[in-house]
């Protein structure tokens, strides 16, 4: 008999809620996979649509996606004087929405595993149901949605009081908590009354390094939008002059003799960094960074103001290398503050920097990571008691990660071992200058970052963290609701 079957023979089922993008929350994607391949149940995801899961979800024949109505978007521009009435009504409405779907949409689940935050109005909807189905349900905590609120409407705030009152009311009447860190477990415990269990972020199985051949494959789909500047030309897109002829066989950082695949040596360093263009994540400092780096280099190579920006590039097309390479930085997500900073991006003028943004599926979004010599994460953290699941995939894939410190931060980057902290944009540029001296055959401290990334990782996964540390709070949970 399965772990999770009564004794009536009945076939456990958990349902996962997401108020969000689901293609957008890996973490609650992975629960979902690991409930139904783990623990063997089946499995309602109850989620916005949007962006689309990983196809390891979608073909999953025990996994059941529900898809609910997004909140329209011409709500959001509505001025300001509505925003108060916009924050009652949309809970509103949305409470009603997932009470729907949670007790009528879905049979009856045996546990309900939800994310939070958001928690208004979630974790009143989910405690509703869970009564009202006699079920079980589980938190998993991934950040405080109060904290989020109070990015906006400052701490001080009604809404932000009463949010928070909410938030651990409910929170404490949950049957089990996860939560993502130490610190935050520290916080449930001492400040909240809840005890969780942490569940660290890990990469899934479809995270790893990758191939010189899938790089190649995956550079000659994404070449089209790698040689789209933005603006008029720059290093990578050559300007007016084209970096050589589009052959099939050749992209910007690979070639192709008969079956035999190169990196070229007069490449970009590649650098990624995945955003949600949210003002929790300050892009600027990359940006100041990435015009740092770029003058810095001017200056190390004693080029002046008046050295012609083309003269160089094509200089760099017919195969001259530098101490110090161009650097192609392609910034990953979707998100409200986007198109301000891509605005800023086209206002400069930089010789030997570019920018690409872009959004990946969730197949290619692993491979890039893979392909790239750096990774840089922004995330700062509303509560400062979270961690960038976007470093936990860099690591997955064996990428080393600059990231922006703060306090729990070194729970995931280990200095000099898997990645870098930074706290300004001087920070950061000197790291650049000092990872990327000598790429892509001289720069020892990057391969050693690189090395010590591969090694860390090549244990921690997913699927072992869930079944030593979720799988047996799911049982506790279950246990009452099936036999």
């Amino acid at each position: 008999m399965n772990d999770y079957e009564g004794q009536n023979g009945k076939r456990g089922r958990a349902c996962v809620v997401v108020l969000g993008d689901l293609g957008r929350s890996p973490r609650m994607q992975y629960h979902a996979l690991s409930l139904a391949r783990q623990a063997s149940l089946e499995v309602d995801i109850i989620a916005y649509g949007g962006s689309e899961p990983h196809i390891a979800v979608l073909s999953h024949p025990s996994i059941h996606i529900h898809t609910m109505t997004q909140w329209p978007k011409i709500f959001q521009g509505l001025p300001r004087i509505f925003r108060p009435i916009m924050l009652l009504l949309k809970p509103i409405i949305q409470f009603f929405m997932l009470l729907w779907f949670l007790c009528l949409k879905i049979p009856s689940p045996d546990v309900f595993i939800m994310q939070n935050p958001p928690s208004v109005p979630t974790l009143v909807a989910v405690r509703w149901a869970s009564s009202l189905r006699n079920s079980a349900f589980i938190i998993d905590w991934h950040n405080f949605g109060y904290t989020l609120l109070s990015l906006s409407l400052g701490r001080n705030s009604r809404f932000v009081s009463v949010y928070r009152w909410i938030e651990n009311h409910y929170g404490k009447m949950a049957d089990g908590s996860l939560c993502v860190t130490k610190a935050m477990q520290h916080e449930l415990a001492q400040n909240w009354g809840i005890n969780a269990t942490v569940l660290y972020d890990q990469p899934p199985e479809f995270f790893h390094p990758t191939s010189l051949e899938e790089k190649h494959k995956l550079f000659c789909r994404l070449d089209k939008d790698l040689r789209q500047p933005l603006g008029s030309g720059d290093c990578v897109s050559g300007g007016s002059l084209g970096m050589g002829n589009y052959e099939l066989n050749e992209t910007l950082f690979t070639t192709q003799v008969d079956t035999d695949i190169f990196l070229k040596p007069n490449r970009a360093a590649l650098v990624v960094s995945s955003t949600s263009w949210t003002p929790d994540e300050d892009f600027s400092i990359l940006l100041e960074a990435a015009v740092m780096y770029d003058r810095r280099v001017a200056a190390v190579l004693n080029e002046d103001d008046s050295t012609n920006e083309e003269f160089l590039w094509k200089e760099i097309s017919d195969g001259k290398q530098y101490v110090y390479p161009r650097l192609l930085f392609i910034i990953t997500g979707k998100g409200p503050e986007k198109e301000k900073y891509e605005e800023k991006i086209r206002r400069l003028h930089l010789k030997r920097v570019a920018f690409r943004t872009m959004w990946l599926s969730a197949e290619d979004y692993p491979l890039l990571l893979g392909s790239a010599d750096l990774g840089v994460c922004l995330h700062t953290s509303s509560s400062g008691l979270d961690l960038p699941m976007k470093v936990v995939d860099m690591f997955g894939c064996g990428l080393p990660a600059c990231a922006v410190s703060y306090s729990c931060i070194e729970e995931l980057v280990k200095v000099k071992k898997n990645g870098l902290l930074f706290s300004t944009s001087s920070e950061l540029a000197d790291e650049l200058m000092m990872l990327f001296k000598g790429f892509p055959d001289g720069c020892d401290a990057l391969k050693s970052l690189r090395n010590g990334t591969l090694e860390m990782g090549s244990s921690a996964r997913w699927a072992t963290e869930w079944e030593e540390h979720a799988k047996p709070l799911v049982s506790k949970v279950l246990s009452r609701n099936l036999n």
